[in-house]
């Protein structure tokens, strides 16, 4: 169905928190193994890389995702659902951005006083069940982040869908707004370009300097400095 639609970033644009160290606690916590101990250890090349430069960044992240992927394998559907919402509780709302999703929410507020099916969304390289659980703190409707496999309820340790990040995370909020406005969009990174430029209003969130300078180029709306709720 055809609808309006505000979509927002979740990481770094709304929350400063990084999503993947909450499910790294939570697994060390819950799941804990061999693996989960040495996990960030091991990976310590590959950060250097990332930070260096000499590995793209959403290369970088995209498969630290799918890595993190494989500690989860058989934990049962239920318990992905439980680890969002404890990683959303414990780390990532606390962690909020006040003055974005105030922002966020007054855009919403201000575009359903015109039209009343104007819907939020969600948008987010995370995983799909945090992606939900903000989702539902935010007021947002629709939720899009990244998919686990789960076959026959189980969780297979590997992902459904690359990562929602870039031109994917564009093309899945194309989906979502079916032929809809896209009026308003929220991001902080480079990463966010893609999903920048589908909107009719673009607005940078505390960007990084890849960002920032596509901002300042194409005059985007931007809110320098956030409050957070810590």
């Amino acid at each position: 169905m055809t609808r309006p639609i505000v979509v927002s970033d979740m990481d770094g644009t709304l929350t400063t928190a990084e999503t993947w160290r909450g499910v790294h606690q939570w697994i060390r916590a819950n799941y804990p193994s061999a693996a989960a101990s040495r996990f960030i250890t091991v990976r310590l090349p590959i950060v250097f890389l990332a930070r260096s430069g000499l590995m793209n960044k959403e290369r970088f992240r995209a498969r630290w995702l799918e890595d993190q992927t494989k500690l989860l394998r058989g934990l049962p559907a239920e318990q992905l659902a439980v680890m969002g919402e404890w990683v959303v509780e414990h780390l990532l709302w606390p962690a909020r951005r006040i003055e974005a999703i105030t922002a966020v929410q007054a855009t919403l507020a201000t575009a359903q006083a015109i039209d009343p099916t104007t819907e939020l969304v969600l948008a987010t390289g995370g995983y799909q069940p945090i992606a939900a659980a903000f989702a539902r703190r935010l007021g947002a409707t629709i939720a899009l982040g990244t998919p686990f496999e789960v076959v026959d309820g189980i969780a297979t340790g590997k992902l459904a869908a690359p990562t929602q990040s870039g031109e994917e995370k564009a093309a899945a909020v194309r989906a979502a707004a079916a032929g809809g406005a896209i009026l308003a969009a929220f991001g902080d990174t480079a990463a966010d370009i893609p999903l920048l430029r589908l909107a009719e209003r673009p607005v940078v969130v505390a960007p990084d300097r890849a960002l920032q300078r596509v901002a300042l180029a194409e005059g985007w709306e931007s809110i320098p400095e956030v409050v957070t709720a810590r």
